[in-house]
């Protein structure tokens, strides 16, 4: 998945991964498309308030709280609507964060859910479907240590986060597959065909209507992630002269090739 996605809706982005790994059965179609912005920044969200930090770049540390600024270690002086902004942005950014870690753990739910809803119709088997349990576990871990404590690292959420998923799904397509060839040599495949028939269409309709729901959800936070953005336009403050711009629009070929991922997921 692309790098540098918005700290407060990064998730969305990652977890269509999820659903893709689900395989057919009504995958959660989330994408950062649904919210136009990017950022360098990591995020912090701590008692003494919300901290941007990025690696390379200027500035490299933004700091927010309470009303007052504090950029790459200096404070800055501000006017009172400014202030007023950088208190309601910081508020924003607090109620953002956990609500994108809900989103995020039940958008892993759906995923596993459906995955192991395959597995059971392609296997016939429950404990095998209980397999997929540990790596869940370890995505809901992830969530918890990171989204969960107010946190965002990027490079280590996409990289570890894709890494669970994609090893989820490996391990259960050669269960699969094994389950497959094993039905079709010892002339079993139609108990295959009867469960697919009997489990299919309600674990779709199941799936499909958490799906719809968590799309919407997405959606709704998206438009605060907006909200977010347009209480930062309004800022008087000035770094190096230019308005601060902690989140800006994503370039329009990133919003296209988004837009056609998830075109090709729900096909």
């Amino acid at each position: 998945m692309p790098r540098q996605r918005l700290p407060w809706c990064a998730p969305l982005a990652l977890l269509c991964l999820a659903g893709m790994a689900s395989a057919e059965p009504a995958r959660p179609h989330l994408s950062s498309q649904q919210c136009e912005f990017t950022t360098s920044y990591d995020l912090r969200i701590a008692d003494d308030g919300v901290w941007l930090a990025r690696d390379s770049g200027l500035p490299r540390e933004v700091h927010i709280h309470d009303g007052g600024i504090s950029i790459d270690q200096r404070s800055q002086r501000v006017s009172d609507e400014d202030a007023r902004r950088l208190r309601r942005m910081e508020a924003m950014t607090r109620d953002l964060v956990p609500a994108v870690a809900n989103i995020a753990r039940e958008a892993v739910n759906i995923a596993f859910d459906a995955l192991g809803g395959v597995v059971e119709i392609m296997t016939g088997s429950q404990s095998k479907a209980r397999d997929i349990e540990r790596v869940r576990r370890q995505a809901m871990a992830q969530i918890d240590a990171s989204l969960g404590k107010g946190r965002w690292d990027q490079k280590q959420f996409d990289e570890t986060f894709e890494a669970n998923v994609e090893r989820a799904a490996e391990d259960m397509a050669g269960t699969l597959t094994r389950s497959v060839l094993w039905a079709a040599f010892t002339g079993r495949a139609e108990e295959i065909d009867q469960r697919a028939e009997k489990m299919e269409k309600d674990l779709d309709a199941r799936m499909d209507s958490r799906s719809r729901k968590l799309e919407a959800q997405a959606q709704s936070l998206c438009d605060q992630v907006t909200a977010l953005h347009d209480m930062q336009q309004q800022l008087d403050l000035r770094y190096q002269g230019q308005p601060l711009q902690l989140l800006v629009p994503k370039p329009a070929e990133a919003q296209d090739e988004d837009s056609a991922r998830v075109a090709a997921a729900a096909k």
